[in-house]
């Protein structure tokens, strides 16, 4: 398998840095090739009430790796009598994924995920943690998966500093369902999740049509 085959996950993403808070959204769309595996895949997961991720990429390793954060996360809170910050949690995760894709197997450990969460500090931050491992800060906005490309350019000519929760929260349901309007493996709904100093809630589920009207 080529690596730009492996690298190209089925699926749309995206993460936005508002004034107060981050969103998270994504599809509900699981593709096996050409096939529609499930019309209502989680696709975005609380870690715990301050922080929440998305994910893409091989399901099985996705599911492992997001019970292997939560659980590690909570064995270090005991350890250190104290929360970790979600710089911690997202150089945590970075390293499973980097050890998780240099394993020697036939199927290929592909997992990409946008990590989001608030400090007890009341910052929130907002963090892309690539295939490779590698881990990148975010101070405007992010995009995982197939549709990721269309997704973009809904940010370049929208985004702007300081926006509000509203303001996110609608910029992410259009940036994937431009996204789901095209790409394939993109599709059936968007899930939306915020994360701001009152910690992790569910900000929206909506079920689109992905039939250009």
């Amino acid at each position: 398998m080529k690596e730009n085959e492996v690298l190209n996950t089925g699926t749309t993403t995206v993460g936005i840095m508002c004034k107060d808070c981050v969103v998270l959204a994504a599809d509900k769309r699981a593709t096996a090739g050409n096939f529609i595996a499930s019309k209502k895949v989680d696709k975005v997961f609380p870690i715990n009430d301050k922080m929440v991720i998305t994910t893409a990429g091989v399901v099985s390793d996705i599911q492992l790796l997001v019970k292997l954060l939560k659980a590690e996360l909570k064995l270090k809170n005991i350890r250190v009598d104290r929360e970790s910050s979600v710089k911690e949690a997202a150089n945590l995760l970075t390293n499973i994924i980097y050890n998780n894709v240099r394993k020697f197997t036939a199927i290929p450990g592909i997992t990409h995920f946008l990590l989001a969460g608030v400090d007890n500090s009341n910052a929130v931050q907002l963090y892309d943690l690539y295939a490779d491992g590698s881990i990148t800060e975010v101070d405007d906005f992010v995009s995982s998966g197939s549709g990721s490309v269309i997704a973009y350019g809904v940010f370049e000519s929208t985004y702007k500093k300081d926006m509000t929760e509203a303001e996110g929260v609608e910029m992410a349901i259009k940036s994937v369902n431009a996204a789901m309007q095209r790409d394939s493996a993109s599709g059936e709904g968007i899930d939306v999740y915020v994360v701001s100093k009152s910690g992790v809630k569910k900000a929206a589920h909506k079920k689109v049509n992905t039939r250009a009207e």
